[in-house]
């Protein structure tokens, strides 16, 4: 992608007019919260959360805002997922997408880039899961995880909003998952891309909420 805006990038975006349109043509209905959620926490590892890295932005609050749906999960037993991206020093396993993304290097297995971050280090009840492309159901054990756990709704969290993020809801959506994403919890290294995203989601395939909506939710659930 060239540094000048690409053509097929609008001048500006009128938020109220796209909504407008939607809801005149009934999408973007609420599909509420179930009764056996799980957390996944996508790609939150130092590589997408530090400048210093190609892949990397400032993430702000983010660390501490997952770290609080975290807190108000564990409390209640409820699941924790974490995906987590990273592949082999040459990138063979990445396949054509390390040809798109060649910034993927900063992923490489047994780096620091590659490890999740400390702000949110899993517990020994939450469960890693292992991914190579942008969702983390593709080819990867969740959804027979979360089948087996008798999930019905998933509270999606972490980054980048415009990839990762978007095809986990897509999928967990495909699988007839209730998809929910606190829009504090989740990020992206641009802000419209990350804005985009979150009204496609919001329209298409899951709510998009606020942290402490999901937190109430989570305080109301029956202790297990």
């Amino acid at each position: 992608m060239t540094a000048n805006r690409p053509s097929y990038l609008p001048t500006e975006v009128n938020w109220d007019s796209a909504s407008k349109l939607y809801g005149e043509r009934d999408l973007g209905h609420r599909v509420g919260f179930g009764e056996r959620p799980a957390v996944l926490v996508v790609d939150m590892q130092n590589a997408f959360l530090s400048p210093e890295y190609e892949l990397g932005s400032d993430p702000g609050d983010l660390v501490d805002q997952i770290a609080s749906v975290l807190d108000g999960a564990r409390a209640k037993n409820v699941p924790v997922f974490y995906a987590q991206t990273y592949y082999r020093e040459d990138l063979a396993d990445a396949g054509v997408w390390a040809e798109k993304i060649p910034a993927l290097r900063n992923l490489q297995q047994g780096t620091k880039g590659a490890e999740i971050h400390p702000g949110l280090t899993p517990k020994d009840t939450d469960f890693i899961v292992p991914k190579k492309r942008g969702s983390a159901f593709f080819q990867t054990n969740l959804a027979a995880l979360m089948v087996h756990m008798g999930v019905d709704t998933l509270i999606l969290t972490g980054v980048s909003t415009s990839g990762c993020i978007r095809a986990a809801a897509i999928d967990a959506s495909s699988h007839g998952y209730r998809v929910i994403v606190p829009a504090e919890a989740v990020g992206d290294r641009a802000e419209v891309p990350h804005a985009a995203n979150l009204f496609d989601i919001d329209a298409k395939y899951g709510d998009v909420v606020n942290v402490g909506d999901v937190l109430h939710y989570l305080s109301e659930l029956p202790a297990v």
